[in-house]
Formats: structure tokens, sequence, C-alpha cells
């Protein structure tokens, strides 16, 4: 099992995303705030829709980097927070997702299996989602060999809340492949 100090440096200061937001971090509506100030072990649970492509591209690339199942159902994410770095666990069913996070030159980045994504984060509004972190892939390596950009232009994620709920929309896209998968859902947040 990983632990936190497994990671990559990083300056313990701050959380993983205030330093990733910056300013914008104070902006956050208190609901988002809370999933992301906490050090040590955390469990939230909730409810998930995946949506995943029917294509052998599509499946291998989902495999790689170690993507839920389609189904609907409970989620149950474990996250571990300290020094400027999370990892997260998502568990649907009997599938575990794991992914660490840490920033690097100003990007939030999260490997995922065989590859690295960096992303650049946001805060934003709009009709549908209200306030929202918006997630904009900037960088992506598989085994360390950089990938073009412009193939990951329909993965997104966006965390917001609704309801009093924090949720959030994760889709990923990529050309040839088609949908690798669209999964979206609830967590409670205490």
């Amino acid at each position: 099992m990983t632990t936190i100090s497994e990671f990559p440096s990083a300056h313990p200061a701050s959380t993983l995303y205030q330093r990733v937001l910056g300013n914008r971090y104070d902006e956050l509506a208190p609901g988002l705030r809370c999933l992301h100030e906490r050090d040590g072990r955390h469990v939230y649970r909730g409810k998930v829709d995946i949506v995943r492509g029917d294509g052998l591209l599509s499946r291998l690339c989902a495999w790689v980097t170690r993507l839920p199942p389609r189904g609907r159902g409970p989620i149950k994410v474990e996250i571990i927070a300290g020094d400027g770095r999370e990892q997260w666990t998502r568990r649907v069913g009997t599938h575990s997702m794991r992914s660490r996070l840490w920033e690097h030159d100003g990007l939030l980045c999260e490997r995922l299996g065989l590859v690295t994504f960096g992303f650049r984060m946001a805060v934003a509004n709009d009709p549908e989602h209200g306030q929202f972190i918006d997630w904009r892939v900037a960088r992506v390596r598989a085994l360390g060999i950089p990938l073009p950009l412009s193939w990951f232009s329909g993965v997104h994620a966006r965390e917001y809340l609704r309801d009093g709920r924090y949720r959030f929309d994760v889709g990923a896209s990529l050309p040839i492949a088609g949908r690798l998968v669209h999964y979206k859902g609830w967590l409670d947040v205490e």
C-alpha cells in the first residue's frame, strides 16, 4: 500500500488544493473546501453512475488507468492527505481505483495507473453547476513519455455542490478510442 511519504516532495505550508488554487481557494463554498482541507485519513460514502466505452481500444485505455467498471451504486472514497499531497482510493463494488495527487509547476498532478496527468485548476461558475472547481488537462505522460495534449481535449472533471452535497462529474474520451468513462455522483462530506 502506498503511504503519503512515497509522494514527490511538496511544501507543507498548505493543503494541496490551497497551493494549486491559490487565492481562489478562499472563494470556494465551505462544502467544497471541507473535503480538501483535512489532513489524515478520511472516508466518504455516496452514490455513483458510471458509463464506459465498449470498443477494444477504449477498454484497453480504461484498464491502463484503472478506471471503474460500468454500473450504478455505492461508492466509498478514502483520502489520505498530508504535507500538501493526497492519495485517493475510490471503491465501487469490488473495484478499487487509486490515484496519487501532488502539486508541480502550479499544476495538480494525478497518477492513475501508468498515466500521470497535470491539471490546471480553476474556480468557475455556470447555471448548471453554480460554483465549481474545474480541472483542465495541461500535461499527460504515459510511462514518463509525454503525450500530445490534443488527444485529451475530451477529458474533464468538475467538483461542485448541489442540494448541500459534494458532487463530482468526470469524463474521458480520446480520439479513435471514443468514450473511456463518464462517472458522476455525490459524497456525504461532513
